[in-house]
């Protein structure tokens, strides 16, 4: 068994059985929605779909990028893809760095037989990314049939790992070579540490089209490091466990700077799917949730709990009077203090959007002047 491939193993275990969450807020709860006692709606009005990057989702949930590169792997891809299929939904693969190093691991990553409708998104690190030419890219995609590509950003989680990456130069001109020269759109994904103001404008720079922020509040992945590896990764992994930025104010950043986002990161039912699309997000990414589905009750645990999710987006958005997925974005909601500082912070002060509100103003409808 090759390193990356026993890497990816510990992964799939550690998460499914550990204690890999973050102790941090997403500060999603500090986001209030108002319930509409005459919503003047029935069920049947209601309608969750969403376009991203010109596919349509019939309810904004990702399954969010995980896993792939050995064969237990391929198994819990191929049942996520299924029950993504049958429910609307769009999925992310794990990263394929290992298919460049071991082609014959495709397979693993293969789930068009099982959802030949979904919107796929293909993964690679940005260093990775790097070392790859952009013919090479295409390939990697069209292996896969994606219809997009996420290059993830991971420095917190690679510099824990003792055998990971030092060094981030290039970045930046990588996206901005891989926006302009690959066949498919280019979604920017951080890994669980959330994208910063000066992050998401440059991405914006450079012409990135979509990003998944990710922020603090779900699984750690330099917590994840901490339980594997040598005790200098154990120790710098409890270190970094909680480093991050709140899921909640990085999808306010990206809305600041003009950026079409998916928020994830701690999003785990569908109280916080709503939270984060009354906060401008396209579009919602889970995944844990969907691992540890999986590890209950297999294929149909997955299926039972996506349905649960959707049906409950649909009945909050009738709760709230929401006939489609864009009217969130315009209804009132009240911010708790917290998040009223991570917002409203002098980060902000020459350019503050219809988001941001004073500590004096703990309630008023999103989209007014202030």
């Amino acid at each position: 068994m090759t390193q990356i491939v026993e890497r990816k193993l510990d992964h799939l275990d550690l998460c499914a059985n550990e204690d890999v969450e973050s102790d941090r807020s997403t500060l999603l709860e500090e986001v209030y929605l108002l319930h509409e006692a005459i919503p003047e709606l029935s069920t049947e009005q209601v309608d969750s779909s969403v376009r991203l990057l010109g596919r349509e989702l019939r309810v904004p949930i990702i399954i969010s990028g995980m896993t792939g590169g050995a064969p237990r792997a391929g198994e819990i891809n191929r049942a996520l893809a299924a029950t993504a299929q049958k429910l609307g939904f769009a999925m992310g693969l794990g990263s394929q760095r290992s298919m460049l190093e071991q082609p014959d691991l495709t397979s693993t990553y293969g789930i068009r037989d099982v959802a030949p409708d979904v919107p796929l998104f293909a993964n690679l690190g940005c260093v990775q990314a790097q070392d790859t030419s952009c013919g090479e890219v295409d390939e990697l995609v069209a292996a896969v049939e994606a219809d997009a590509l996420c290059i993830h950003l991971n420095a917190a989680q690679e510099l824990v790992q003792d055998e990971g990456d030092r060094d981030f130069r290039g970045c930046l001109d990588t996206i901005a070579r891989l926006v302009d020269e690959i066949s498919v759109p280019v979604i920017v994904k951080e890994t669980g540490c959330g994208l910063s103001p000066s992050s998401l404008s440059r991405l914006r720079e450079v012409g990135v089209p979509l990003v998944d922020i990710a922020g603090v509040g779900g699984t750690s992945w330099p917590g994840v490091e901490s339980l594997r590896g040598s005790s200098r990764q154990r120790a710098l992994g409890v270190s970094l466990r909680e480093w991050g930025i709140p899921t909640a104010a990085s999808v306010v950043y990206a809305t600041q700077v003009g950026l079409p986002v998916i928020a994830s990161g701690g999003i785990r039912n569908a109280h916080d799917v709503l939270r984060a699309l009354a906060l401008g997000a396209t579009a919602t990414g889970l995944a844990l949730p969907f691992l540890r589905a999986f590890e209950t009750a297999g294929a149909e645990g997955v299926l039972a709990f996506g349905s649960r999710l959707a049906e409950a987006v649909q009945s909050l958005m009738l709760l709230v009077g929401a006939r489609r997925v864009e009217d969130l974005a315009s209804l009132p909601v009240v911010f708790g203090p917290t998040l009223q500082a991570w917002t409203s912070s002098g980060l902000h002060r020459s350019s503050k959007s219809r988001h941001l509100e004073s500590a004096e103003t703990p309630f008023r409808p999103l989209g007014c002047t202030i």
